[in-house]
């Protein structure tokens, strides 16, 4: 019986995998970025005196400092096994495993080993081009005014619509901007999608939940002819609507609920979260939503209140420093994560790669060393610490009860181990805690992840290396001064904090404190035409699945040129018209007959354009592992819509929430979201990338969570009273996919569960919803 179920399911899945592809290939973008930050300084440093083309002698015919002289490989043999690539030879050399021991002065460190061992194993991604735009450089230096006539450089446009050929298709300006490129390739759009099809996508689009039987029925019942507009309208009301797209933005803010023990306390991380899902809900204008979580403590239109806010950055990664441990090490741990937030606000905001500037100048774009050191000199000046969400008039005395408090529950922890145990102090003490607790107004005001304007600073703790490591947090901000080679070991002049040349015609020196403030009003001013066109790109992408850009976190020379400009233009200035509102960004997209296009694939357009990059059809669409777990939550009529609060780990039985609300662990990320490609946490992630492997198609085979919704689903029918095998998968249809079985389906099912007294019965129905939770039709939107 169990073989005949786990048949039926793994060909179900089977089914899933030879549908038609989620995506295009993946751009290297990313790989590319990580290259030039991590691996390009590391050979610079150690390799290329011997192999590369400026090497007196080239050593062992091995050549560094191209693609193709790392594809060649030397006399030794390839460099990289691109089969087994932890095998390849150049991971052999730097671990001195073998004869050959690279660099020969000496080994590398192990966070150099390791980052050169991920870089072969994403494929040892290179710049394809031996000439990067560096070299194009007259005296070396960069031109920022024919930087700036790059494409996303550039102000933004007004437009005239194209002329189109049948302007009876469109239904907003987006639809003449796309029909005009597909006649441009001989290519129509596909027709609309059929209702039901629409509004299942229309629900899961802006809200991450599948209709109910009963939505879906007055939808397909209305016939007026505002039904559908009035439906969007709707749903970008709801609460659905902000958690899902708050768990969008939490993919690029690397947002965590946890991370490891000995790091800086996260216990009320979920504050951040909850405030991004109010943000979407009251549709936030995206400058007021970028201000806020840059500089919240800056603007005189918040309150401490809003602190939450500040957990953009004060949730970013932190790495473990043993003060032990001489200074000069010390000094680049700092640094790496002062980069890593200059990585993070500057993909995320502004789709530039300015990290790739700590060693040295941009090797493609005009970003300069001092570019970078100006913005790391901002976070330079920043702390990471807790806050209070009221007033500092109304803390301090909780402050003080507080510290009170701990001192008692230190002497209380001490005299619960002593022998014999003193039960009237502990009394004593236990009540005295109670009292204060109890009598100090707002004694249990949450504290939040946030910020406070201190610079930090790396010294000795003693006279000698030796003594170990100091770290000051001093009041006031401070400039860094440029390492050479990205060492903070080796320090260059001092670069005043400021804004990117290439998007300022003359910067100004930044004088508020550590310049957050500042930083964010030159994202949102003199860098507004490429950071609109960023967002828009990115929700563009989150509603088609493909980027105008396909690149969305880079917007430079390594990225991606847009596929439509004209279009790209056009949102982006009249996203910044309307108030930078996203609710009517959504609204516009969802409304056009673009994004109401049938997905099925038809041979002229398939053949014309497989890729669809011209969108004459609409891209099928798989759920995340939140939308999936969500809709079966929801479908088995167990899903709690409670809004905000504390995480819960996904996988404990008492979990019903949505799966924004599940626990993330930077440090110990759950098995279940790695398997089904949940972002890493410890990094902006631009997009998420689809994958389908036998680990997913094992967990729905094996996992608990389909096992208990199938149960619930059967549940749910003793609930409705739903007893006959018939009604029971005609209710079950409608639930999980908004239509009846077909007759053929209808017997099907029934012949699998076969006589209804007997004893397997019950155990056929939990295996028969299984399969249906996990089919094609229910992972996929179309």
């Amino acid at each position: 019986m169990f073989s005949r179920f786990t048949c039926l399911l793994l060909g179900l899945f089977i089914v899933c995998t030879q549908g038609p592809a989620l995506c295009a290939d993946q751009p290297n973008a990313d790989g590319v970025e990580f290259f030039e930050r991590k691996i390009r300084p590391l050979f610079a440093e150690h390799c290329f005196s011997c192999h590369s083309a400026d090497a007196k002698t080239v050593h062992g015919s091995l050549l560094l400092d191209t693609a193709t002289g790392l594809a060649a490989g030397g006399d030794s043999g390839e460099t990289i096994d691109r089969e087994n690539p932890l095998d390849s030879l150049l991971i052999e050399s730097i671990h001195y495993d073998g004869g050959i021991q690279m660099p020969p002065k000496g080994k590398l460190d192990d966070q150099a080993i390791a980052d050169i061992e991920h870089w072969v194993q994403l494929g040892a991604p290179f710049p394809a081009s031996s000439e990067t735009e560096a070299d194009k450089r007259p005296n070396g230096e960069i031109d920022f005014a024919a930087g700036r006539q790059f494409w996303s450089f550039q102000p933004l446009r007004e437009l005239p619509l194209p002329t189109v050929q049948n302007p009876s298709w469109a239904r907003n300006r987006i639809d003449t901007f796309l029909l005009a490129k597909m006649e441009q390739q001989d290519l129509q759009p596909s027709p609309p999608a059929e209702p039901l099809t629409l509004v299942r996508r229309l629900y899961f689009d802006l809200t991450g939940l599948p209709p109910t039987p009963d939505q879906v029925k007055a939808f397909l019942e209305d016939d007026s002819p505002k039904a559908y507009e009035r439906l969007v309208d709707e749903l970008l009301d709801t609460p659905a609507y902000s958690e899902k797209w708050a768990r969008w933005w939490l993919d690029m803010s690397r947002y965590t609920d946890r991370t490891a023990s000995w790091l800086p306390k996260t216990t009320k991380a979920h504050l951040y979260r909850d405030w991004v899902i109010e943000a979407f809900q009251s549709d936030m204008p995206y400058d007021d939503f970028v201000r806020r979580q840059l500089a919240t403590d800056f603007l005189d239109s918040t309150g401490p209140e809003d602190t939450p806010a500040l957990g953009f950055l004060a949730l970013s990664p932190a790495y473990w420093k043993e003060l032990k441990l001489p200074c000069e090490i010390i000094r680049v741990i700092v640094a790496d994560e002062w980069e890593e937030r200059v990585d993070a606000v500057s993909r995320t905001f502004l789709g530039l790669t300015v990290a790739c500037a700590r060693c040295h100048d941009h090797k493609f774009d005009p970003i300069s060393t001092e570019d970078y050191y100006a913005m790391a000199g901002i976070f330079a000046s920043t702390r990471i610490a807790e806050r209070p969400m009221i007033e500092a008039e109304r803390f301090a005395p909780v402050q003080i009860a507080r510290e009170k408090v701990g001192k008692l529950e230190t002497e209380l922890a001490k005299l619960k181990k002593a022998k014999p145990l003193p039960k009237e102090k502990i009394d004593q003490l236990t009540a005295d805690i109670k009292q204060i607790k109890s009598s100090t107004p707002d004694f249990d005001t949450p504290m939040a992840n946030a910020l406070v304007e201190e610079a930090t600073y790396v010294v000795r703790a003693g006279k000698t290396p030796q003594e170990g490591t100091r770290l000051e947090y001093r009041p006031g901000p401070r400039d860094l001064p440029a390492f050479i080679r990205g060492n903070p070991n080796r320090p260059g002049p001092i670069v005043p904090r400021q804004f990117l040349q290439v998007l300022s015609e003359s910067p100004q020196p930044y004088q508020q404190g550590s310049g957050r403030l500042e930083l964010a009003d030159s994202i949102l001013e003199e860098a507004a035409p490429l950071t609109a066109r960023v967002l828009v790109n990115r929700i563009w992408l989150a509603h088609f699945g493909q980027g105008i850009v396909a690149t969305p976190s880079n917007f430079g020379n390594q990225g991606e040129r847009p596929s439509h400009p004209d279009l790209l233009e056009d949102l982006a200035g009249r996203f910044i018209k309307n108030g930078w509102s996203m609710k009517r960004l959504h609204r516009e997209i969802v409304l056009s007959a673009a994004w109401q296009q049938s997905s099925m694939p038809e041979a002229t357009r398939e053949q014309k354009d497989p890729s669809n990059r011209w969108l004459s059809r609409m891209n099928r669409r798989r759920l995340s592992f939140e939308e999936w777990r969500d809709a079966m939550l929801y479908a088995s009529d167990v899903l709690d819509s409670k809004i905000g609060g504390p995480s819960i780990e996904l996988d404990s039985s008492a979990n019903r929430r949505r799966t924004v609300y599940a626990t993330i662990n930077r440090r110990d990320m759950s098995s279940t979201l790695m398997v089904h490609d949940f972002p890493d946490p410890t990094q902006h992630s631009p997009q998420r990338v689809a994958t389908t492997t036998a680990l997913q198609a094992l967990y729905s085979l094996n996992g608990p969570l389909l096992a208990e919704q199938a149960s619930a689903l059967v549940e749910r029918f003793k609930t409705e009273q739903i007893d006959e095998d018939g009604p029971r998968i005609e209710r079950l249809y409608q639930l999980l996919f908004g239509r009846a079985p077909t007759d053929h389906q209808k017997q099907l099912g029934l012949s699998f569960l076969g006589d209804p007294q007997s004893k397997e019965h019950s155990d056929r129905w939990l295996q028969y919803a299984q399969v249906l939770l996990a089919s094609n039709e229910f992972i996929f939107i179309d």
